[in-house]
C-alpha cells in the first residue's frame, strides 16, 4: 500500500495570520496549498451569482459536488480559481465571508466538500489552512498546527487586507462581523473551531511575522 503524503495543518479562526503563514509553509518545503477558507467563500460567491436559497442544506450541497475549485501559488500568492476564472478578489468581501460562516453551519455541506479537501493532498506534501483541519479532514496530520490572536488585532489584519485590495470598511464594522463568525465557528454541532488535541497552539498577538514562523519552524523539525 502507497503511503499518504504528510500533511501540516494550521487552523485557527479569522485574521489570527494563517493564510500568512501557510504561504510561507508552502513556498519553504515546496508543497501543495490547501485554504479550506477560500472554498466556503467560493461557494458563497456561487450561491449570489445563481441566486442559490441559503437555506437549502440539498442545493447547497448539489452546489458544492458542482463546482470547480482550484488553487495555484504564484509569487507567494494564492490564486483561487473557479471553473478556470481567477475570483481571488472578489471572495474577499466581508459580505462573503459572512455567508461562507453560515454555509459553514450545515453538516451535509461540510461531509461533501471532504472529499475535495482530501484530493489536495498530493506529492510531495499538503499545507491545510482551515478550522477543522487537524480535527476532522486530516487528523493523521505528522503537525498540527493552532494560530490565533486577539479579536481587536485580527480586526485590524483584516481591515488592512480589505483595504490593501481596494475595499473601505470600518474597524466596528469588521470587528462586529468578525465575533458573529467566531461564534458561528465555535459553536456549530459539526466540526467545531477548536484545537486538536496534540495541537501547537501559538498566540500570535504581539508576535512579528518572523517569530511566528520562527516558532512554528521549530515545532514542524521536532515533529518531523
Amino acid at each position: 500500500m502507497n503511503k499518504l503524503p504528510p500533511v501540516i495543518t494550521v487552523d485557527g479562526p479569522s485574521g489570527s495570520g494563517k493564510g500568512t503563514l501557510c504561504l510561507a509553509l508552502a513556498n519553504k518545503f515546496s508543497w501543495q496549498l490547501l485554504n479550506s477558507g477560500a472554498i466556503y467563500r467560493v461557494i458563497a460567491l456561487a450561491v449570489l451569482q445563481y441566486n442559490i436559497d441559503i437555506k437549502s442544506e440539498k442545493k447547497l450541497v448539489l452546489l458544492a459536488d458542482s463546482l470547480n475549485i482550484r488553487f495555484n501559488l504564484i509569487k507567494n500568492k494564492l490564486i483561487v480559481m473557479l471553473e478556470g476564472n481567477d475570483i481571488s478578489n472578489d471572495i474577499l468581501s466581508e459580505v462573503i465571508g459572512n455567508i461562507a460562516s453560515l454555509i459553514a453551519k450545515y453538516p451535509k455541506v461540510r461531509k461533501a466538500l471532504l472529499i475535495k479537501q482530501r484530493l489536495f493532498r498530493i506529492k510531495p506534501g499538503l499545507i491545510a489552512d482551515g478550522r477543522d483541519m487537524g480535527t476532522i479532514v486530516f487528523p493523521d496530520a505528522i503537525a498540527k498546527i493552532f494560530l490565533h490572536a486577539s479579536l481587536k488585532e485580527r480586526a485590524l489584519r483584516r481591515m488592512k487586507q480589505l483595504h490593501k485590495n481596494g475595499f473601505n470598511v470600518k474597524l466596528s464594522t469588521i470587528i462586529d462581523d468578525i465575533k458573529k463568525r467566531d461564534d458561528c465557528d465555535r459553536n456549530r454541532l459539526f466540526a467545531p473551531l477548536i484545537p486538536a488535541k496534540n495541537a501547537f497552539i501559538l498566540d500570535s498577538t504581539s508576535l512579528s511575522f518572523e517569530k511566528v514562523i520562527e516558532q512554528v519552524l521549530a515545532y514542524i523539525n521536532k515533529k518531523i
